[in-house]
């Protein structure tokens, strides 16, 4: 998207959904020029008010632009920063002819295609690009035949690497195995002459001709340990990748964790499971999941007050708990501990816009269907991390309810695939469903 060596200085037309996606958006196009077409911010006025990331976004980007307005952003354009191209806003001539002969209804989208021709028709020696992320407006601008583009900055580049199964090392000397099943302490990754640098916190299944044994790299000792099955608050893990997970969730070292994988694999109830054995560590445990609207309705729709609204939207959480709940006996102690975590909110079940603002010290925090929120706002709520806290993401990256976000672009895949690596960083990716049979031969073939 940005220009290359060589290459004129291109101009790009940027739709609204890129601005709510990133507010900051219009920095990513190195020395080419940024065009907002003025209906834009017409449409960005109607986000402004509100309590979800999305209206944050629209009010960032009002802020941001008083801060770089002028009389010359009409005109002259404004300089975006250095080694940046300029921006600027442009009113249009109305709807074009041609495209009230091919789009009869005057939308908003339509009239950025308008004002994207007279951007074209102003600067013959420019290359012009519509950035959106509607997929249907890039549609339309190409059969008018105006270039256009996802916004393509904050996409990863190797899906691959996320959907990758626990790596499996075949005929492991029968020795080594037993020496790591003796060892608190490891044993050396050189030992097991791998042929590759592990990854931080990588998991690994190692296989002898009669014996097996799972085990996990450290990355400070350098050295690979054993990861023993053990049940955790009434929860068993019932293959590798459920293991794995739960000695991720359970060591102190390892502060951010992504867990990926269909639906029914356990990533949300495995990461609620280890919360809970740990309730006396932290000051807090979060649960929370952003609200995305299906079957064209939004919480305007619903009956009640705003509890009465986002109680369905918060129902699967409730429900994994109770699952953990019927592990115990009604009258037992483990569930008299969670009703007490419930009732002080020291256990608490929210809407993650409700979450924004509050300070994230020394918490348990879960965020569910991380796969629907952007790079940008998953940056936004790991950036609030503060001392002693631990924040794990879940969710199904092939499963996207928002329409502008995909598997390479949503905030889930981007996080897991820049902090790959990193120390306090592990990512593990369930791919067996656990809930049923039925429900795993679904999430297969249907």
């Amino acid at each position: 998207m940005a220009k290359k060596k060589g290459n004129v200085k291109k101009i790009f037309v940027i739709d609204t959904n890129v601005l709510l996606h990133n507010y900051k958006s219009v920095y990513s196009f190195e020395e080419n020029d940024v065009v907002i077409p003025i209906v834009v911010l017409e449409e960005l006025d109607n986000f402004k008010k509100g309590t979800d990331l999305i209206n944050f976004h629209a009010r960032e980007f009002t802020r941001e632009l008083d801060h770089l307005s002028g009389e010359d952003l009409f005109t002259q354009g404004v300089k975006l920063g250095d080694g940046l191209g300029k921006l600027y806003i442009e009113n249009g001539k109305g709807y074009s002819e041609i495209v009230r002969n091919v789009f009869h209804e005057k939308t908003p989208d339509h009239r950025i295609l308008s004002i994207t021709l007279d951007v074209i028709a102003k600067n013959p020696g420019s290359p012009v690009i519509l950035i959106s992320k509607d997929i249907n407006l890039r549609m339309k601008a190409k059969s008018l035949g105006i270039m256009a583009q996802d916004y393509e900055n904050d996409k990863i580049a190797n899906i691959d690497a996320l959907n990758k199964d626990i790596t499996t090392l075949e005929n492991v000397n029968p020795e080594l195995i037993a020496r790591l099943y003796a060892s608190h302490d490891g044993i050396a990754v050189e030992e097991f002459n791998l042929g590759f640098e592990p990854e931080a916190h990588q998991y690994f299944i190692l296989r002898g001709l009669k014996s097996s044994i799972l085990a996990h790299y450290a990355p400070k000792e350098k050295v690979l340990n054993k990861v023993e099955k053990t049940q955790i608050f009434g929860i068993e893990p019932r293959n590798a990748e459920q293991t794995f997970s739960l000695d991720a969730l359970i060591r102190k070292d390892i502060q951010l964790i992504a867990l990926t994988g269909k639906a029914g694999t356990g990533k949300t109830l495995l990461a609620l499971a280890a919360a809970l054995s740990q309730h006396k560590i932290y000051d807090q445990i979060l649960l929370a999941r952003p609200i995305v609207a299906l079957g064209n309705k939004d919480l305007g729709f619903l009956p009640g007050d705003a509890k009465d609204k986002i109680g369905p939207y918060m129902l699967p959480l409730f429900d994994n708990l109770t699952v953990i709940k019927n592990k115990f006996k009604q009258q037992g102690p483990e569930n008299a501990k969670i009703d007490e975590l419930l009732k002080t909110e020291k256990l608490l079940i929210s809407p993650l816009a409700y979450i924004r603002g509050r300070s994230l010290s020394n918490v348990f925090f879960i965020v569910d269907e991380a796969q629907n929120l952007t790079p940008h706002e998953i940056k936004t709520i790991i950036t609030r991390a503060g001392e002693g806290s631990k924040f794990v993401f879940t969710g199904d990256i092939q499963q996207i309810d928002s329409p502008y976000l995909d598997s390479k672009s949503n905030g889930l895949s981007y996080l897991t695939d820049k902090m790959m690596g990193q120390d306090m960083f592990a990512h593990v990716n369930l791919v067996k469903g656990e809930r049923s049979r039925l429900a795993d031969l679904a999430s297969d073939l249907l």
